[in-house]
């Protein structure tokens, strides 16, 4: 093997280079007359394909491809179209090709230039070029209104080194080499220089090659429709090259033919196609809501096609997408009375992940739901939801967090599948985390209020369906579900029976106001702390509300803040907001 060279300057060199060896012939034209041709001769010189390539170009300038040019190149052509298994033809494009390998976009009016001669004489060749295309001499970019093409730094490569350009290997793969080789074809697509028709081909020939992978084998178990099949290997492709887990739903438009887009696209929102039917993708994450416009590879999918490959499907080091980190809420003293103190105690107890596992192996030995379903009521303000992050915080529990005033919008029209989602994407995320996490419905009132009987408003018969949805999947729980609500009153009997603990969160009592005070404003006198302990019923949200005010005016204000004066006209404000006027009749 000659010694790998640079290779732009060499070939450019060889193909710039003013000499050719040649020698006059005569030769006898069909009309009798007798005329001289220069016919390239490797003389005792070792042959090489840039030597021949070069031979061709040099010939073939201003040829118009007359006969004479076939003749005096006959040896060249001869030598490159043995090395390549290729026809006389086709040497001459390829050898053509190489002479503006520069050059990203090669179009035939450069043939025509260099030849000089008109498009049509080319049309002839156009079949030839195809050849060299399908055997990856060349790649062709279909994008415009003609065919460019290019010579791929590879093949290059191989002239420079005498050596034959080879296809690129797709025996004997590794899954990792496998996974990048479809980035490659996929690239390919991307720039226009494949059909799908022929990307699809050289994605089953790469799968059918490399059979004795765990990889090829479950997609042959799985045997996916033709774009599944391409679906599924381009979310693989960018999941494992590109670390890229979310893939727009318009970027498999790419991979479709124009014609059954609508169709698989409708498939894909309604969940109809075969990736989704065999739980191999799922709408992305959004809020515990999945979103349509996203896609991802499911768990499931990883488990199975990432077999072979040094992929961490878990997380040691943080939270699982749409997990908010233990590691992430800050430690907040809380004062609450003491029969709820003891409640939240116990259950801090209880969420120790040793003291967790015991029960839950005990409850499902016995027989018994395995599922913890928590409600803390009360008032506004009183700590419920700062309660769960504390204890989250304190069992170091991740917590999947649904804002249910918030996202109630996104039910309409997919009520029923969205909130299966969540409790899917949750169980889920119960399988891939070491410690099971937490799924938290904040101010959950719109859930859990009593349903309505004989429903006939199509808002009604929704909320309906969501809530008996949610209580089915309270039976089968495997898990940690908290709710918070301020309106305990409302809720439908067939929740509260399915709560095992619920903890009332009270007003604070004066001496815990006192402590709450104290902790928010350490600055306060412990007389100036009493007064407003036993003046004002706030809880602690409302004592929060005032510490921010008072810290502002710190920053305003200095030392004037801490007139006690100051802190009642506060507290007086933070009365009348929540003492407005009622309007109406």
């Amino acid at each position: 093997m000659a010694k790998k060279k640079d290779i732009h300057p060499s070939i450019i060199a060889a193909l710039n280079g003013k000499k050719c060896k040649t020698q006059t012939t005569k030769i006898t034209a069909n009309d009798g007359d007798t005329l001289l041709v220069e016919r390239f001769t490797f003389g005792d010189e070792e042959p090489t394909l840039l030597a021949a390539i070069k031979a061709v170009i040099k010939l073939s300038e201003d040829s118009r491809l007359s006969g004479e040019f076939f003749i005096g190149a006959e040896e060249a052509l001869d030598y490159i179209s043995k090395r390549l298994d290729i026809n006389h033809e086709q040497a001459l494009m390829f050898s053509l090709i190489v002479n503006f390998f520069h050059d990203q976009q090669i179009h035939i009016m450069q043939f025509c230039q260099h030849l000089d001669c008109a498009p049509i004489d080319i049309l002839p060749y156009m079949k030839e070029i195809e050849g060299l295309v399908e055997r990856d001499f060349v790649i062709c970019n279909q994008s415009g209104r003609w065919p460019t093409y290019r010579i791929p730094y590879h093949n290059v490569e191989a002239l420079n080194n005498n050596e034959v350009p080879q296809k690129r290997k797709l025996t004997n793969l590794s899954c990792k080499d496998l996974v990048f080789e479809l980035s490659r074809i996929f690239e390919q697509r991307n720039n226009d220089e494949l059909t799908i028709e022929g990307m699809e081909k050289r994605l089953h020939l790469l799968i059918d090659s490399n059979m004795e992978l765990h990889f090829s084998e479950m997609l042959s178990i799985y045997d996916l429709g033709c774009y599944d099949f391409i679906v599924l290997l381009f979310m693989v492709s960018r999941s494992v090259n590109y670390f890229d887990n979310h893939i727009q739903l318009h970027e498999f438009s790419d991979f479709i033919e124009n014609d059954d887009w609508r169709k698989y696209r409708s498939s894909l929102l309604k969940e109809e196609t075969g990736l989704q039917q065999r739980k191999l993708i799922e709408f992305a994450n959004d809020e515990g809501f999945g979103n349509r416009k996203v896609f991802c590879l499911s768990m499931k999918a990883k488990r199975v096609l990432f077999k072979e490959l040094d992929i961490k499907l878990t997380q040691d080091d943080g939270p699982a997408p749409g997990l908010k980190s233990h590691k992430d809420i800050t430690a907040h003293q809380l004062f609450f009375d003491e029969a709820t103190s003891k409640q939240v105690d116990e259950l801090t107890s209880l969420l120790n992940e040793e003291n967790y596992q015991q029960i839950h192996q005990r409850l499902q030995d016995k027989g018994f739901r395995c599922g913890f379903t928590c409600l803390f009521y009360g008032t506004p303000g009183t700590g419920k939801t700062e309660t769960v992050l504390q204890l989250a915080r304190q069992t170091g529990r991740d917590i999947m967090q649904v804002n249910v005033s918030e996202i109630k919008s996104k039910w309409v029209g997919d009520s029923e599948k969205n909130i299966k989602a969540l409790f899917d994407d949750y169980r889920q995320k119960v399988k891939d985390c070491k410690v099971t996490p937490i799924l938290l419905f904040n101010e959950a009132d719109a859930i859990i209020n009593r349903r309505q009987e004989m429903a006939e408003h199509s808002v009604d018969k929704m909320e309906n369906s969501i809530q008996n949805i949610i209580l089915q999947e309270m039976e089968t729980l495997d898990g940690i579900l908290i709710a918070t609500t301020n309106l305990e009153q409302n809720m439908d009997k067939a929740f509260e029976r399915r709560f095992l603990y619920k903890i009332k969160f009270n007003k604070p009592t004066v001496e815990a106001r006192q402590h709450i005070w104290q902790t928010m404003i350490p600055s306060l006198s412990a007389d100036a702390v009493s007064q407003l302990a036993a003046s004002y019923d706030f809880s602690g949200g409302q004592i929060e509300n005032i510490a921010r005010h008072h810290a502002i005016d710190s920053i305003l204000h200095g030392d004037d803040a801490d007139d006690l004066s100051v802190l009642i006209s506060h507290c007086d404000q933070e009365k009348l907001e929540k003492q407005r006027p009622r309007i109406g009749f």
